[in-house]
């Protein structure tokens, strides 16, 4: 009996090691990913690369698809490191369209600054909550995939419409349903669910990024300063 109470301890603190290696290798990654998005926001709008508009979108959407795939494919070796790398630069030059309108308020550094500093808060607070809490957020996962099938939807007839009501409410319900993928990323990791540290950073970098661009669009329309 003694023997097997020492087995399930090396057993449990085996899956708690892993664990903890995964999710400290996820933070390492996640941060070293913002390196390459920085670089490639700041090319695009540097050299104001003409990303916008319908086919761009599309094109957009072809292409970090693409990627995850292949980093899907590639992900227990340095080669998802290296297309992760190469993803969140794609994604950081996608950010040109809205960082130029930004930048084009008068007070457009101060909104960057201020989406940066929010989604930092939002991450740091939803990833803590997801370590400590005892509450168990699997369930949400089939939810929060269908509202993300609907948001893209959503925001593919936009390209069409163009009804700024609706960019409005795509921008406050991604904001909700990507911080809530948060916690449940977080805790997947917390409990053995996700045990790949690429494709961990790689969902929670798609967290952050749509959380930082729905809120910098929102703080454009209702704090942008054009005096």
């Amino acid at each position: 009996m003694i023997n097997m109470q020492k087995t399930y301890d090396l057993a449990a603190g085996s899956r708690q090691a892993v664990q903890h290696r995964v999710l400290r290798n996820t933070y390492w990654l996640l941060a070293l990913s913002m390196v390459p998005t920085v670089i490639g926001a700041a090319v695009g709008v540097s050299l104001h690369l003409p990303l916008g508009g319908m086919m761009m979108s599309l094109l957009f959407l072809a292409v970090a698809f693409g990627f995850i795939w292949a980093i899907e494919k590639n992900k227990d070796s340095g080669v998802g490191v290296a297309l992760l790398l190469g993803f969140t630069f794609f994604m950081g030059l996608m950010l040109t369209p809205l960082l130029s309108r930004i930048l084009g308020f008068a007070n457009g550094g101060f909104l960057i600054m201020t989406a940066f500093g929010g989604t930092a808060a939002v991450f740091a607070v939803l990833a803590s909550v997801a370590t400590v809490s005892k509450r168990d957020f699997s369930g949400m996962g089939t939810w929060l995939f269908a509202g993300v099938i609907i948001l893209m939807l959503a925001s593919i007839a936009n390209i069409f419409l163009h009804i700024p009501a609706l960019a409005i409410v795509i921008s406050v319900v991604a904001i909700g349903i990507f911080s809530a993928y948060i916690l449940y990323d977080v805790q997947q990791i917390i409990n053995g669910g996700e045990t790949n540290y690429i494709r961990a950073t790689l969902s929670l970098y798609l967290d952050v990024y749509n959380i930082f661009t729905s809120l910098l669009n929102l703080l454009g329309i209702f704090g942008g300063d054009r005096d």
